[in-house]
């Protein structure tokens, strides 16, 4: 369904990753849509995550999502990338909103934008929610430090995670009461069979690691998964294919 692309140069932000990609998927159905950036794991681009763009294209969004690798893959950008999370700013921050610009100026996007992340991907989506965005889907992402700082001024969220995923642990609750204290509308939820990585169709990442991934139970969850993405739709046909 989905084709890449190449981002470099088609918007005039600044500072993002030289070389920029991504993967666009555009919906069977007649356009304008609106548009969602999705945030890969920190396995970048693979064909987990561009079925999950697909998915979205499915339901209905205009979707791009970025590689924050694109400058030298995986193994020479996760440091980096990481420490951009960590720091609240940089280049991959420079790179999501490159493709939000991206949709907006697309003649069959309707100039409403979401963002989607899991994983590592789930934290840069909670952090660019304060950054002209219309919905944020979080799933499994870690928070910032001070939330209730970050996050000030937030679109509203929608955001998943595992109660097995050690991790992450109360990072659910943590981000409910933040985002109640701020005034945000959320929708939080933690399902207790699950660990991280739970809205994967398959299990993804470096193959000599997958065993013992598959020990740590780290992986897609049969039961959570599908509620998951029906909450995340639905908050996105409230908030994106509503008009204000």
């Amino acid at each position: 369904m989905g084709k890449r692309v190449d981002l470099s140069g088609q918007t005039e932000v600044t500072g993002t990753s030289p070389g920029l990609r991504g993967y666009v998927a555009r919906p069977a159905s007649p356009g304008p849509w609106p548009g969602v950036v999705m945030v890969h794991e920190l396995w970048g681009v693979d064909d987990v995550a561009r079925r999950q763009a697909d998915r979205l294209a499915e339901a209905g969004y205009l979707t791009v999502l970025p590689d924050l690798f694109s400058a030298g893959g995986v193994i020479r950008c996760l440091r980096a990338t990481f420490g951009a999370l960590k720091a609240q700013r940089g280049r991959a921050f420079q790179d999501i909103e490159a493709a939000r610009t991206w949709l907006t100026e697309q003649p069959d996007c309707t100039g409403r934008v979401g963002v989607i992340g899991f994983c590592m991907g789930g934290g840069f989506a909670l952090l660019a929610a304060t950054r002209g965005f219309d919905a944020s889907s979080v799933n499994y992402g870690p928070l910032p430090d001070e939330p209730d700082v970050a996050l000030a001024g937030s679109c509203p969220v929608v955001a998943s995670y595992g109660a097995k995923d050690r991790a992450l642990k109360g990072a659910a609750a943590t981000l409910e009461s933040t985002m109640t204290w701020l005034g945000v509308e959320h929708d939080v939820k933690e399902y207790p069979t699950a660990n991280h990585s739970f809205l994967n169709d398959a299990p993804n990442g470096p193959l000599v690691l997958r065993p013992l991934v598959k020990i740590a139970g780290i992986g897609p969850d049969p039961v959570a998964a599908p509620d998951a993405w029906a909450r995340i739709e639905a908050f996105f046909g409230k908030h994106l294919q509503t008009p204000d």
